[in-house]
């Protein structure tokens, strides 16, 4: 993973946004990570694996119920925190 200080990001901006469609761009902070870049197609995939393994874990709960698809969603947003 290619890493950017956050003033070099910043400055660089178009560039990062170009390579994060390769590979996920590490943002730091004095040092520390404090983000990563990546690609749209990369979150939504991140976002189907999300929401698969929480069927999973329904199913395998044995105590799945009756389903609420929009519970399910909340649920799943709430795991995967902030959309921005």
């Amino acid at each position: 993973m290619q890493t950017y200080t956050s003033s070099d990001a910043k400055r660089e901006f178009g560039e990062v946004l170009i390579k994060s469609q390769q590979s996920p761009i590490s943002v730091t902070r004095n040092g520390k990570a404090i983000a990563v870049i990546i690609s749209d197609v990369e979150y939504q995939a991140l976002q189907r694996k999300l929401l698969r393994a929480l069927l999973i874990e329904g199913e395998q709960s044995g105590d799945a119920g009756l389903w609420n698809l929009d519970e399910m969603k909340r649920k799943a947003r709430r795991k995967a925190g902030p959309e921005d």
